[in-house]
């Protein structure tokens, strides 16, 4: 189009910023949006939102920022676009600025832009944000249990308060929907585990995913770890064994270094080592170096020498300069009173160049 002076309209450079964002092309989206600037399209919110949209999802959040103060008059799609970026960066406070913003704007929430405020208000555990939000959905006659969205966002910002009893009413809503068709999906099932796993009722979150199952809902990953974590709170190998192994073999899903992760930490607290360095053989360099450094931890507890060098020789192959597993080590050593052999491992840590952190605490004291 620019070689046969064709020129650009509002749809080829929404078009074509929503192409740079899809394919993560930074330099292609960077001369759109001068170009943008320099022609004045930024004047017209469809650019100007599709321009923040780009920013977001190649994860430069300030230039999304800049973006959106450059838009002289704006809507709520820009708004929502801007809001989304900030909550998946997790900059709750920015956020929480951009809604107090809307009424300057003259402008009004929508069902997105309410579902994105109760995620800020799940990341800053602001309870009484949360509740106002939820008490504007029902005065505006929402019915919650048609929109998923707003279903997991409510039982998140209720279970990231605390408030598990709060999370299971909404769940509880979303029971069936018309025409008495199951409603949940399986977003809302794993706000739902999450809540209970938050919360510390781990036996809720195994009763939650049965029922789940029960319901012919496909778990997905997330939802794995999520009960194999709690089966390594309850202590219960077996059952955890069970899921990894349904996991694979009844769903398809292929485990990470989560799952790996929750589950040698069960077998290691229930002292099975063997089976803790056997699936981690086998897993096909998955394991990452919390999960080694798991087993070392483990064999420090237990005294077990021989495979905590085998698992720290791992976790070093990983990251040679991980001090915590220097650390571990020598503490295994010490254990067992093998005193020149952490002289050896002091050497080469000082050959290295570390050291230690020191460790530090502090009270605030307000008068």
């Amino acid at each position: 189009m620019q070689a046969k002076n064709v020129p650009f309209d509002n749809y080829t450079l929404c078009s074509s910023l929503t192409a740079s964002s899809s394919i993560r092309t930074l330099n292609i989206g960077k001369q759109l949006h001068t170009h943008v600037v320099k022609s004045g399209w930024i004047s017209n919110v469809y650019v100007g939102s599709s321009l923040v949209d780009f920013y977001v999802k190649v994860s430069i959040i300030n230039d999304a920022v800049n973006a959106f103060d450059e838009i002289p008059v704006k809507n709520i799609v820009c708004v929502n676009a801007l809001l989304s970026g900030l909550t998946d960066a997790k900059m709750w406070v920015q956020g929480l600025d951009l809604v107090q913003k809307l009424y300057a704007l003259g402008l009004d929430y929508d069902l997105f832009t309410l579902s994105a405020i109760l995620r800020v208000c799940a990341g800053l555990s602001a309870i009484e944000l949360g509740k106002q939000v939820h008490a504007r959905l029902i005065r505006k006659n929402v019915d919650i249990k048609y929109d998923v969205f707003l279903q997991s966002s409510l039982i998140e910002m209720y279970g990231k308060c605390g408030l598990v009893e709060k999370a299971k009413n909404v769940f509880d809503l979303t029971e069936t929907a018309r025409g008495g068709e199951r409603n949940r999906d399986v977003v809302v099932w794993t706000s739902m585990l999450s809540c209970y796993g938050r919360n510390g009722q781990f036996k809720d979150v195994i009763r939650v995913y049965e029922l789940m199952v029960a319901n012919e809902v496909t778990p997905d990953a997330v939802v794995f770890v999520a009960v194999i974590s709690a089966c390594r709170h309850t202590g219960n190998v077996s059952l955890g064994l069970k899921y990894f192994e349904s996991m694979v073999h009844d769903f398809g899903l292929q485990p990470d270094y989560e799952h790996y992760g929750c589950l040698v930490d069960l077998l290691c607290k229930a002292g099975e080592l063997e089976k803790a360095w056997k699936l981690m053989s086998a897993s096909n360099s998955r394991a990452s170096i919390s999960v080694w450094g798991a087993l070392l931890s483990a064999c420090v507890d237990y005294g077990n020498v021989e495979m905590g060098k085998l698992a720290a020789n791992k976790a070093l192959e990983l990251d040679s300069k991980n001090v915590g597993i220097y650390v571990l080590l020598s503490n295994l050593y010490a254990n067992v009173g093998m005193w020149n052999e952490i002289e050896e491992l002091r050497d080469l840590m000082k050959e290295k160049g570390l050291k230690k952190d020191v460790g530090c605490s502090w009270v605030d004291v307000i008068s």
